[in-house]
């Protein structure tokens, strides 16, 4: 009983190993389809340009709003830009926490796998009978 438990331990261990390691390379690419995606902004620059979007968009907003609200003007064309530019930025951002998460629940179940198959190494086999040595 305790070689099949040892077995499946071990397998249990190997499968989250295999599954953290398909995490970590799936947050790469991830990654890397955002950048693609944002080229030329580069990911380092994300949170600075969203920031400086989100300054601009609250002047405007705060200029063209009561109007807006009032029914007396329409949104201009650069409220309107920047409202899209803060809403993508925001989806980027997102995007790009969640790679990260994914890389950090790839890294623990790397190190999770690598506890269990080690756990399952270390269980001890089938109890040995003690021999009992002849007398002569």
């Amino acid at each position: 009983m305790r070689v099949f438990l040892r077995f499946v331990v071990m397998a249990v261990g190997i499968v989250v190993l295999v599954f953290g390691i398909v995490f970590a390379i799936q947050s790469g690419s991830a990654k890397q389809q955002i950048a693609d995606s944002i080229a030329p902004l580069r990911l380092n620059q994300v949170n600075a340009t969203y920031d400086l979007v989100t300054e601009y968009q609250k002047i405007f907003m705060a200029a063209e709003e009561p109007d807006i609200q009032a029914g007396k003007a329409a949104p201009s064309a650069m409220y309107n830009y920047l409202t899209i530019q803060r809403t993508s930025l925001g989806l980027v951002k997102s995007n790009i926490g969640l790679a990260n998460l994914v890389l950090t629940m790839g890294i623990v179940d790397i190190v999770l796998g690598i506890g269990i198959v080690l756990a399952a190494a270390l269980v001890p086999g089938k109890k040995q009978k003690p021999e009992i040595p002849l007398q002569k």
